[in-house]
C-alpha cells in the first residue's frame, strides 16, 4: 500500500495546500499511488461523485474516519489528480501538539486564499474568519476543502467547521474531514460537530476497512516475504503492511511496526539519522525556511525520501505518516529530545515564526521555562480571542505553573484571565481558585478600581459554583469599593451584580430597585454592557412578580448585548426568557428563544451557559412527554456547575418517578442537597415539586404535605406564582385544604378543582402527561378511560395503575389491561421493518444509504423515518438515536 503525504507545513502564516494538476511529476506520483490503492474503489467513487456534484453548486460533507494507518491520507492524495476540471483542493491539518493550535488548519491556507481571508486568519478573530471563509468558498472555483486529523482540532476550528457544515448545501464545496475514531470520547469537542455533520443535508460517512488477505498478498508479491506472516503481523492495516514490506531484509519481517520504522532509519548514515530525528520532534511537516534553518545536509532529506520515511514537497517536507514520526520521536532518549526541541525552538525564533502555540509546544518539550512564560500568555490570549476557551485555559495553566517568573501585576492579570476562561468552559471550582488569587494580589497592589472589578468577577464565579453566601459577600465589597473610585459605569456594574443576586434569590422588589438604579447610572455613563446586565435583572424580577412587561426588558437586554457582541449577557437574557416561559409551560413560545440561545452559546463555546440551556431543554422535553429526549439532554450538564446539575438531577429523578423505576428517590435527594447548597427558591422549588409528585405516585399523601407546606409558604412570601400553583395543587390532591391561587396557570386550575379546564390547558400547551394527570383527577369514568392510553403510551406505570384502581373502585367493567411484555420490550410499537430502519438511523446512515442497504426506495424510507419520529415522540434524527438507545431497541438482534 503506497501511503499518501501529510500536506501540512509549519509556521505562521503557513503555506496553503493548493494542489494544481499542472506539474507532471506530481501527476505521475499521484497516478502511481492511485494504482497501488487496493480495495478502495467505493470510497474513491464517493469522493469524486461528491466533487462533481459540488462543481454544479451543491456541497456536501464527507466524514472519513478510521484507525491510524487505515489509509485516510492515501485516499485524500488519490483524488488530487482526478478532481473535475477547474476544482481547487485546499488542505489543512490539525497537529498533535500538547495544546491544539488555534485555527491551525485554516491558518495553513493563508498563502492559498484571497487577501480578506488571509487577513482574518492572521488577526485570529473567529467571527471575521467565518465571514471571510464563507465569502471565499462562495466564489468560483468549486473547492474540495480537506481538514485532516480533526480529532486534534482546537475549539475555534471545531466551531468554524460547524459553521460551514450548517451552510454546506448552498456552497460549491466538498468539506472532507478525516479523524480517528479511537481518539474520541463522549466529551471530546469534536463529538458535537460530528452530530451536526451527520444531520447535514448532504453527508457521506466513509470508513475504510482493513485490507483482506488477498490484498496483502498482492502487495507482498514480488518479494521473498511470507504473505501470511505479513498479514498476521499487520492484521490488514495498510500502513503496517507498507512498513513491514518496506523495511524487510531478505525474507525477514520485523516483529513490530516500530522495529520496522527504526530499522529503516538505522539503514541511513549516522549523520542522516540525526537529521531525521531532529525533524521527528516537529508534530507536522516543516516549511522550506525551517528545513533550511535546521538541516545543513540536504542529502539526509533525499536519503530519507528514498527510504520512504519522508515526503518532499515544493514548499517543505513531512513524514510519510504521523505514525512514522511518532515511532522515531518516541524512541528518542529524553536528553536527546530536549536538545532537538531546543534547536527547533531557536530556529523558529531566529526566523521570526511567531506562531505562539507551536513555540509553546517546543518550549515545553525543551524544558525552556523562559520561552514558555514568554509565549504561553500570548498563545492563551490568541486562543481566547478566537473563542478557543479550553485551549486558552490550558495555556494560562502552563504559564501560571511558573508564577515566580511574573510581576505581581502581571500575575494578577493572568490569574483573572485564567479564571474567566475556566468559568467560560464550566470549570467552576478551578475558576474560584484562580479568582481568589487574583483578589489577593489586587489587595496587595492597592488598585481599588481593579480590585472592585475582580471582586465583581469573584461574586459571579462563586455563585456559578453554588456558593451563595460568598457570592453575596464579594458583591457587597465590590459595590463599596467601586462606589469610591468615581466611575459611574463601574459603580452601576456593581449595583447590577447585587441586583442579579437579589433576583436569583427571588427578592424581586430589591432586585428591581437596584436594577433601575444601575440602568440610570449606566445610561448616563454610556456603559452599554452594564445596561444589558441590569435590564436582564429587571426583566426577570418583574416577570417573577407577575408583571409580564418584564418580557420586554429581557428582549431589550438581548438586543443590547448582541449589539456589542456581549455573549455572556445575551445568553443570560435568553435564559431568563426561556426559564420564565417554561415555568408557565408555554413550550412553543420558549422554543425559538432556546434555539437562538443554544446556537449563540455553541457558536461562542460558552460551555457554562450551554450546560444550563441543556437543562432547560431537558425541562421542555419532559413537559412534552419526550422522556428519552429529556434524559439525553439532562445527562449533558456537568456536575461542576451546581445550578445546571440541580436542574438535570430533577429532570432525571422525575422521569424515573413517572416510570416507576428504581433510583428516583436517590436522584431527587441528590437534587435536594444541591438545591439547599445553592439556597435559592428557584432551585429548591422545582425539586420540592418533583419530590411531592414522587410521593403522590407512591400513594404517600402525608409525605406530600410534609414536603410541600413549608416551601409553599416561602413561594407565597416571595411571590413565585407558578410554584405556588403547583404546590397548592399537590397539597389539595393529598387531602388538605389550601387557599387556591388565582390565575390561568394549569396547576392553578387543578388546585381549584377544575380538572376539565386544566386538561384543556395542558392539551393546548402540548403536555400529554399533565393532561392525563388532570383527567385522572376526575371521578368520571370517561375521563379516566381517556387518560389511560396516554399514560400507557408514555410508559407512566405508577399513575396508570392508580387510574385503573380508581376505575375498578367505580365499578367499571372490563378495565383495559396495561401493555403486554412484548410491547414493553418494544414500547414504541414499531414494526419489524421500522426497527430495521431505526437501527440504521442510530448508526448515522442517511435515508439514501438506508434505502440502498435495505433495497427499498428512498420514498419508502422517508415514510418509515417519519412514522418512527412520530412513534418515538421526537422531532430530529439525533433525538431518534438517543431515545432508541435508551429504550434498548436500537441494537441489532442476535
Amino acid at each position: 500500500m503506497f501511503l499518501g503525504t501529510r500536506p501540512t507545513v509549519v509556521g505562521f502564516p503557513r503555506p496553503g495546500r493548493v494542489l494544481p494538476k499542472v506539474v507532471e511529476s506530481d501527476r505521475k506520483y499521484h497516478q502511481r499511488m492511485a494504482r497501488r490503492l487496493l480495495e478502495r474503489d467505493q470510497e474513491l467513487a464517493t469522493l469524486l461523485d461528491a466533487a462533481s456534484v459540488a462543481a454544479k453548486g451543491t456541497g456536501s460533507v464527507i466524514l472519513l474516519h478510521g484507525e491510524a494507518g487505515i489509509g485516510k491520507t492515501s485516499l485524500v492524495s488519490a483524488i488530487r489528480s482526478q478532481l473535475p476540471d477547474g476544482t481547487r483542493m485546499l488542505v489543512g491539518a490539525c497537529d498533535a501538539l500538547s495544546t491544539p493550535r488555534t485555527l491551525g488548519p485554516f491558518r495553513d491556507l493563508t498563502a492559498a486564499v484571497g487577501p480578506r481571508l488571509a487577513r482574518a486568519l492572521q488577526a485570529g478573530e473567529r467571527d471575521l474568519v467565518m465571514d471571510a471563509l464563507l465569502d471565499e468558498l462562495q466564489r468560483p472555483p468549486p473547492t474540495t476543502l480537506v481538514v485532516e486529523d480533526v480529532h486534534w482540532a482546537d475549539e475555534a476550528t471545531v466551531d468554524t467547521l460547524r459553521f460551514l457544515v450548517r451552510r454546506i448545501a448552498q456552497l460549491p464545496v466538498v468539506l472532507l474531514l478525516t479523524y480517528r475514531d479511537d481518539e474520541l470520547s463522549r466529551d471530546h469537542p469534536l463529538t458535537q460537530l460530528l452530530g451536526d455533520a451527520s444531520h447535514a443535508e448532504q453527508v457521506h460517512r466513509l470508513s475504510p476497512q482493513r485490507l483482506s488477505e488477498p490484498a496483502v498478498r498482492a502487495l507482498v508479491a514480488g518479494s521473498s516475504l511470507d504473505a501470511e506472516e505479513v498479514y498476521a503481523l499487520s492484521d490488514g492495516n495498510p500502513y503496517f503492511v507498507n512498513e513491514l514490506v518496506a523495511s524487510a531484509v531478505g525474507s525477514s519481517v520485523p516483529p513490530t511496526v516500530v522495529d520496522a520504522v527504526l530499522g529503516r532509519l538505522g539503514r541511513l548514515a549516522p549523520a542522516h539519522q540525526d537529521t531525521i530525528e531532529l525533524l521527528a520532534v516537529v508534530p507536522s511537516g516543516l516549511d522550506r525556511r525551517l528545513v533550511d534553518a535546521v538541516v545543513s545536509d540536504q542529502a539526509a532529506i533525499a536519503a530519507a525520501e528514498e527510504r520512504g520515511l519522508l515526503t518532499v514537497h515544493r514548499d517543505g517536507v513531512s513524514f510519510r505518516h504521523e505514525l512514522t514520526r511518532r515511532a522515531i520521536a518516541d524512541a528518542l532518549p529524553v536528553a536527546r529530545r530536549l536538545e532537538l526541541n531546543a534547536r527547533v525552538l531557536a530556529a523558529m525564533e531566529g526566523l521570526g515564526i511567531y506562531d505562539a502555540g507551536r513555540l509553546v509546544h517546543h518550549a515545553s518539550e525543551a524544558g525552556d521555562v523562559d520561552a514558555l512564560v514568554r509565549y504561553a500568555p500570548i498563545a492563551a490570549r490568541d486562543a481566547a480571542t478566537s473563542g478557543a476557551h479550553r485551549e486558552a485555559a490550558a495555556y494560562y495553566t502552563l504559564a501560571l505553573a511558573h508564577e515566580n517568573r511574573f510581576t505581581p501585576a502581571e500575575l494578577a492579570d493572568l490569574f483573572e484571565e485564567c479564571a474567566v476562561e475556566r468559568y467560560t468552559i464550566g470549570a467552576a471550582a478551578d475558576a474560584v481558585t484562580a479568582q481568589r488569587r487574583t483578589v489577593t494580589l489586587r489587595r496587595q497592589l492597592q488598585d481599588q478600581r481593579a480590585l472592585g472589578l475582580s471582586l465583581r468577577w469573584l461574586s459571579r464565579i462563586m455563585w456559578f459554583n453554588g456558593r451563595r453566601a460568598e457570592a453575596d459577600e464579594a458583591a457587597e465589597e465590590a459595590t463599596a469599593v467601586l462606589g469610591e473610585v468615581g466611575d459611574d459605569g463601574l459603580f452601576a456594574f456593581a449595583l447590577s451584580t447585587q441586583s442579579q443576586l437579589a433576583m436569583l434569590a427571588s427578592h424581586t422588589e430589591e432586585a428591581a430597585a437596584l436594577a433601575r438604579r444601575a440602568i440610570a447610572l449606566a445610561t448616563a455613563a454610556g456603559a452599554t454592557a452594564v445596561l444589558s446586565h441590569a435590564l436582564t435583572n429587571l426583566g426577570n424580577a418583574r416577570w417573577q412578580s407577575g408583571d409580564r412587561d418584564g418580557f420586554n426588558d429581557l428582549q431589550e437586554a438581548v438586543h443590547v448585548a448582541l449589539s456589542i457582541d456581549d455573549v455572556e449577557d445575551a445568553c443570560r437574557a435568553y435564559v431568563g426568557i426561556v426559564w420564565c416561559l417554561l415555568d408557565e409551560f408555554r413550550l412553543d413560545d420558549a422554543e425559538p428563544f432556546m434555539t437562538d440561545a443554544l446556537e449563540l452559546s455553541e457558536h461562542a463555546e460558552f460551555i457554562g451557559f450551554l450546560a444550563y440551556l441543556h437543562g432547560c431543554r431537558a425541562r421542555m422535553e419532559l413537559a412534552r412527554g419526550h422522556w428519552e429526549a429529556a434524559v439525553a439532554a439532562a445527562e449533558l450538564p456537568a456536575r461542576s456547575q451546581p445550578a445546571a446539575h440541580c436542574v438535570a438531577l430533577t429532570v432525571l429523578g422525575t422521569v424515573q418517578a413517572r416510570r416507576g423505576e428504581a433510583g428516583a428517590t436517590e436522584l431527587l435527594e441528590q437534587a435536594q442537597r444541591v438545591a439547599e447548597q445553592i439556597d435559592e427558591l428557584q432551585r429548591i422549588g422545582p425539586v420540592t415539586a418533583a419530590r411531592c409528585e414522587h410521593a403522590a405516585l407512591r400513594g404517600d399523601s402525608a409525605a406530600v404535605i410534609d414536603i410541600a407546606e413549608p416551601i409553599l409558604a416561602e413561594a407565597v412570601r416571595l411571590g413565585d406564582h407558578p410554584l405556588q400553583a403547583e404546590l397548592a395543587y399537590r397539597i389539595r390532591k393529598a387531602g388538605r385544604l389550601v387557599d387556591p391561587p388565582d390565575g390561568d396557570h394549569p396547576f392553578a386550575l387543578q388546585a381549584r378543582g377544575d380538572w376539565q379546564a386544566a386538561a384543556r390547558a395542558w392539551a393546548e400547551r402540548g403536555c400529554p402527561y399533565h393532561r392525563a394527570a388532570a383527567l385522572a383527577d376526575s371521578s368520571d369514568p370517561a375521563a379516566l378511560l381517556e387518560a389511560l392510553p396516554i399514560l400507557d403510551g408514555l410508559g407512566a406505570i405508577p399513575l396508570s395503575r392508580q387510574v385503573r384502581a380508581q376505575l375498578r373502585q367505580l365499578g367499571v367493567p372490563n378495565v383495559p389491561r396495561g401493555p403486554t411484555a412484548d410491547t414493553r420490550e418494544n414500547p414504541a410499537g414499531l414494526t419489524e421493518r421500522q426497527l430495521e430502519v431505526l437501527r440504521l438511523l442510530a448508526r448515522g446512515l442517511t435515508n439514501n444509504e438506508i434505502a440502498s442497504q435495505l433495497v427499498l426506495s428512498v420514498r419508502t424510507v422517508d415514510r418509515h423515518v417519519a412514522e418512527i419520529l412520530g412513534k418515538l415522540g421526537v422531532t430530529s434524527r439525533r433525538q431518534v438515536t438517543a431515545r432508541a438507545e435508551a429504550l434498548g431497541i436500537s441494537r441489532p438482534g442476535p
